[in-house]
């Protein structure tokens, strides 16, 4: 039997999905990709999951992709559909956090981007060496870094091929925080236990704003948030905050 090539574990509301190919410094080949897709789905399916950690087996998060040069000339379309990934990881309707416990370069760095949040080790490396070996980060990462870091920074990095270190990634704006040795997955499941305590419905709509609201003109995205914000007042977890508020007591949110 093969090896599973993504580990899925659920830690009470929190639940891992882990990249599994280490001896390949777990490269996306097409069974990770599909195993990534199916993955991501079941975990939309599941109401009892709070936010979800995205991080690798060993000491690499992801160093790119397996490319199989033949595949992409004789069928580019097809066989770049089959592993672009970081969309399912985008389309997770729960917070999601990318632990980066090693070197995120190329597609590897498209599934951290994917994520809401990235918590990388101190020693780890981030970028884009694509075009410096005459390819192209096409599975998200035009788009998601200039949204993240800006047009202007984004250009520099990808067009330069240069490695960030973790310190610098932080100051870019690139990550979210940085660790020291070893300890991002440890901060990863802090911070997803502090957010796993808050409204989940509301989560998910300040996720929906958000991330739609960036794409849509300022008129609109506001017109988004005041019309999820109505959405909002007719939910048992609104009531529930309100009533632990004035009773003084811990809220108890059941994602309705």
């Amino acid at each position: 039997m093969s090896k599973r090539t993504v580990l899925i574990e659920k830690k009470g509301a929190v639940v891992f999905l882990v990249l599994n190919r280490p001896e390949q410094s777990n490269m996306v080949d097409e069974e990770l990709a599909w195993a990534i897709k199916d993955s991501c789905r079941s975990i939309n399916e599941d109401s009892t999951i709070r936010v979800m950690i995205l991080t690798g087996t060993g000491t690499c998060f992801s160093a790119g992709r397996q490319t199989f040069y033949e595949k992409i000339h004789r069928y580019p379309d097809d066989w770049l559909n089959k592993i672009r990934t970081a969309e399912s990881i985008a389309k997770v309707n729960i917070p999601t956090i990318a632990a980066i416990n090693g070197d995120a370069l190329d597609h590897g760095l498209e599934l951290a981007l994917a994520c809401d949040l990235r918590v990388a080790d101190g020693n780890a490396r981030l970028g884009f060496r694509d075009l410096s070996r005459g390819l192209f980060p096409w599975d998200g990462g035009t788009q998601r870094l200039s949204r993240i870091v800006g047009r202007s920074r984004a250009l520099d990095l990808l067009l330069t091929s240069r490695i960030l270190t973790a310190k610098k990634a932080l100051a870019s704006g690139l990550i979210n925080y940085v660790t020291r040795r070893g300890d991002a997955l440890n901060q990863a499941v802090n911070l997803a236990s502090k957010i796993s305590e808050l409204a989940p419905v509301a989560m998910r709509y300040t996720k929906e704003a958000i991330h739609r609201g960036l794409d849509m003109p300022l008129d609109q995205g506001l017109r988004l948030e005041a019309d999820l914000g109505l959405l909002l007042h007719g939910t048992a977890d609104r009531s529930e905050g309100i009533d632990s508020f004035l009773s003084k007591r811990n809220p108890y949110f059941l994602g309705q």
